[in-house]
């Protein structure tokens, strides 16, 4: 497969875009560096799932943004996910670019930095020229080289050294033209024991197939703490391969919450990379498939430092013909001494032609060491629907409730209350309720 087939534009048109932006040279450089790298790379290889047969061609074309300067002016579907006092932290992406962008008087006074991603190169290239590509490399595979040599728009987050972000700051990614490329990336930087909670909801509104190349970088520095929650409810014509990871140095924690709810094909990879002594990640994915789905969920956590800790739990229900691979991978490298690592896969079937397939992977070279896994596929335990209908309610509420238990550790877990009922919301309509 060539880079033609995989996204119409070369380094040229590249080079002529990157200028038009007004990008510094440094990133109009990594850009062409990167679009290069992907002619010469392959596509991922997400186990059990051939995404070779998925059309992954279409990127669109870049389409300037219309910036808006009111929370009134914005799409009603975007409107509906935010309450008034949110919108003081706030970043709005439309198709291929950020179209508003607000932070409160208060974070501002505490050195907080939070805008769009393009705008953060131009005006604070000190903090994203260290750290940018450098957690998620280009040369991973095809579509990371693509997304480095492409992203628009996307979101910028810095706390500085000692702050303590007690209000959560929220991203709301949109695509809605499918003629207009989207590839939003992410970059996180929690300076020395500063803390802070990041909430984004990934969208798509018509029926026109899109592909959604989407990558986050985390850079949690020593004693840091970071809250990333995310959810992405894209339609059936929207394939999504989003790449997620984060560094957490010397005590530093990261705690990912993910909401898989999206209608179509999906790949998602999830890694932490604990490189500090005593750093720590925990991650909590649910996902609900329906229809025809085909999807993929990686996630990884990989302990180079001593004394480090990590959890994954990944919560499935599959309906109808979806089919679903998740994958929890624990990696303890030589020298991580004391670490522990612990994971959870579960999948929950409701049809007899869904299919889940739970794999838990331990990889120890380490003696040192405490590592575990669990891992579970089966239909509602017919017990417990029993003992429901015995105290009067009905099966398909009996049924509904035990779904809801099933799910409810992540769910429970999402920091802003409106996109938490907006998560509940989805379940429901995925599950047919």
């Amino acid at each position: 497969m060539t880079l033609q087939t995989i996204l119409p534009l070369n380094l040229e048109a590249l080079k002529s875009l990157s200028q038009q932006k007004n990008e510094p040279a440094w990133l109009t450089e990594n850009r062409l560096k990167a679009l290069e790298l992907a002619s010469k790379l392959e596509l991922p290889k997400p186990e059990k799932t051939k995404i070779d047969k998925w059309d992954l061609s279409d990127y669109g074309t870049y389409q300037a943004p219309v910036k808006v300067s009111t929370l009134e002016e914005l799409p009603a579907l975007i409107s509906a996910l935010v309450e008034g006092n949110e919108s003081d932290n706030l970043i709005v992406q439309k198709d291929s670019g950020a179209i508003f962008s607000s932070l409160s008087d208060e974070l501002k006074a505490q050195g907080v930095i939070f805008t769009d991603l393009e705008t953060a190169a131009r005006e604070h290239e000190e903090l994203v020229k260290p750290y940018l590509t450098t957690v998620v490399a280009p040369d991973e595979h095809q579509l990371t080289a693509l997304n480095a040599a492409m992203w628009n728009g996307g979101a910028f987050l810095y706390v500085p050294k000692n702050v303590e972000v007690n209000i959560p700051v929220q991203a709301i990614f949109l695509t809605e033209n499918a003629g207009a490329t989207f590839a939003p990336r992410i970059l996180v930087v929690a300076d020395t024991n500063s803390s802070v909670t990041y909430v984004d909801n990934y969208i798509s509104a018509g029926d026109d197939v899109r592909v959604h190349n989407g990558v986050v970088e985390i850079v949690a520095k020593a004693g840091a703490k970071v809250r990333y929650a995310t959810v992405h409810q894209f339609g059936g014509s929207t394939t999504d391969m989003s790449y997620r990871r984060a560094i957490t140095e010397n005590d530093a924690s990261i705690e990912w919450i993910i909401g898989e709810m999206n209608d179509g094909n999906t790949v998602t990879d999830t890694a932490t990379v604990l490189k500090g002594n005593g750093s720590t990640s925990d991650a909590k994915i649910i996902a609900v498939g329906s229809g025809s789905q085909r999807l993929n969920y990686t996630t990884k956590a990989v302990h180079f430092g001593k004394d480090t800790t990590s959890q994954m739990i990944t919560r499935a229900v599959m309906r109808e013909s979806a089919n679903a691979i998740i994958n929890g991978i624990t990696k303890i490298e030589h020298g991580a001494t004391r670490s522990n690592g612990e994971q959870t896969e579960k999948v929950l079937m409701l049809s007899p032609k869904a299919r889940g397939d739970a794999n838990p992977i331990l990889l120890i070279d380490e003696d040192d060491v405490m590592a575990g896994h669990a891992a579970s596929v089966g239909q509602v335990n017919p017990e417990q629907v029993h003992y429901l209908m015995s105290r009067g309610i009905t099966r398909p509420e009996a049924e509904r409730l035990i779904i809801y238990g099933f799910l409810a550790p992540v769910v429970s877990d999402i920091p802003l209350e409106r996109l938490q009922t907006r998560l509940q919301e989805l379940v429901e309509r995925k599950l047919g309720q």
